[in-house]
């Protein structure tokens, strides 16, 4: 089950708040189909009103979020995840449609140096460009290759970088000492950001809601996960 939301909002822990007008430019890099939304939809969305240019890469088409269903195939989950991705992203005030790398889902971290060259070439705008990714330790092996790449990418062509915690928030704790809170930045989201983040979730369909009855259909994001995931605030880690 992990760690209950309402453990979460009884710490009272704060932290500072991320300064929105330091960025120019904003490049959101998912693992799968739904982590810039469920990471920071409310940011990009907040962004986007505020006009500042939002892209999303896609790093995998997320097919392997049911291996053992017997109703959807991987080759299907890969053409309707990115669809349910798109109606998404139109519900934060972003008209674009992702940039899709087509990496196997599952698969990242063997393909670690392939996604560093990609993002390297995608990553671009200098100062005021910022790059988010997954956090390095969120314990999901997609996203934290995900994250080193970008980092490494980044680097290279000289822009910033904020990490977004997803799985995080399932399996650490308050006080967690392997959690970075000392770089922690939080993102208030007004009615209207939390608002299009929520209906932007509920695009997700393939992974709220059961695909049938059979146990290796069950939803990947039951409420008590998006509960964790659909607060009033967002966090990143500079």
């Amino acid at each position: 089950m992990g760690t209950p939301e309402s453990e979460w909002s009884s710490w009272g822990h704060t932290f500072p708040p991320l300064d929105l007008a330091r960025c120019r430019e904003m490049i959101v890099v998912a693992p799968h189909p739904d982590d810039e939304v469920l990471g920071v939809g409310g940011l990009m969305s907040i962004a986007a009103a505020s006009g500042i240019p939002v892209s999303v890469v896609a790093v995998t088409d997320g097919g392997a979020s049911h291996p053992h269903s017997p109703t959807l195939t991987s080759d299907a989950l890969t053409d309707i995840r990115p669809k349910e991705a798109q109606r998404a992203l139109r519900e934060l005030g972003l008209d674009i449609d992702p940039i899709r790398l087509g990496f196997d889902d599952g698969q990242v971290a063997a393909n670690e140096e392939a996604l560093t060259h990609a993002l390297t070439g995608l990553l671009s705008g200098g100062q005021g460009t910022w790059c988010l990714t997954p956090w390095r330790g969120d314990r999901h092996p997609d996203h934290e290759a995900t994250a080193r790449a970008c980092l490494t990418a980044a680097r290279r062509v000289g822009i910033a970088v904020l990490e977004y915690p997803v799985w995080m928030w399932h399996w650490s704790h308050p006080n967690d000492d392997d959690v970075p809170w000392g770089r922690a930045l939080t993102v208030d989201l007004d009615d209207r950001a939390q608002a299009c983040k929520n209906a932007a979730v509920q695009h997700f369909t393939t992974q709220i809601e059961p695909l049938s009855d059979h146990p290796a259909d069950r939803a990947v994001l039951p409420p008590h996960i998006l509960e964790r995931l659909l607060r009033s605030y967002e966090m990143v880690f500079a």
